[in-house]
């Protein structure tokens, strides 16, 4: 019964959603400590792509799950853990830094891949968050360009924690007018399962939604 339950409110949840999303945005499933069987739960709902912020936890997954899934990782990406992921992630959200796009680049050549990637830019006024400072995203980019085995394909930022609305309109403007000063990137990945509302009214084409899915994470 319990898992009825589970299985029900996972289903209702990600159809609730997804009937209020504009046919432009694109939602990632964070199932970041969500178990094999929710996400099956969610990808029997017709949930096709799911976000990780673990490598190793993405890869246990990935081996267990159907293989139609695309994996995006949406944590923080240490240069020596590239290699568990490069075989198969689909996307890679939190690119800050030359040294990172050489390692994705090494392992996507030797895998013969090509790994789409976004740039993670720093929009928040805390310290704490990853990303890159606006003013250093064009030469990044730039350099991008000379990897053949990556392809950049836009930008991802996360709001500051707060309760002040304004604030985090103001963050997601910010990122979204340094997407349309790119007009060749696709992809603008923002907002979360508190403040997703707001970033798409913004302009964001791709979300990451985990506790309106699965309810609050397992720690």
């Amino acid at each position: 019964m319990c898992n009825f339950i589970a299985m029900n409110s996972i289903q209702n949840n990600l159809s609730t959603l997804k009937s209020n999303l504009p046919e432009r945005v694109s939602l990632v499933a964070v199932s970041k400590t969500k178990s094999e069987n929710e996400l099956l739960q969610a990808y029997d709902a017709g949930q096709r792509i799911f976000g990780e912020n673990k490598i190793q936890e993405m890869a246990t997954k990935f081996e267990a799950l159907p293989k139609d899934i695309e994996w995006h990782m949406i944590g923080h990406v240490q240069t020596n853990k590239v290699k568990y992921m490069a075989p198969f992630v689909d996307m890679i959200h939190t690119v800050d830094s030359i040294k990172l796009l050489k390692e994705i680049q090494k392992q996507a050549l030797k895998n013969d891949r090509v790994i789409k990637c976004l740039i993670q830019v720093r929009i928040a006024k805390e310290e704490t968050k990853f990303g890159i400072p606006s003013n250093e995203l064009d030469p990044l980019l730039k350099h991008a360009k000379s990897f053949s085995n990556i392809k950049i394909k836009g930008l991802m930022g996360m709001a500051s924690f707060t309760k002040n609305k304004k604030q985090i309109r103001n963050e997601f403007k910010l990122l979204a007018n340094l997407f349309k000063y790119h007009s060749d990137l696709q992809v603008l990945s923002m907002g979360m399962s508190g403040d997703y509302l707001i970033a798409i009214e913004e302009g964001a084409n791709m979300i990451r939604v985990g506790s309106k899915i699965f309810g609050e994470r397992n720690y």
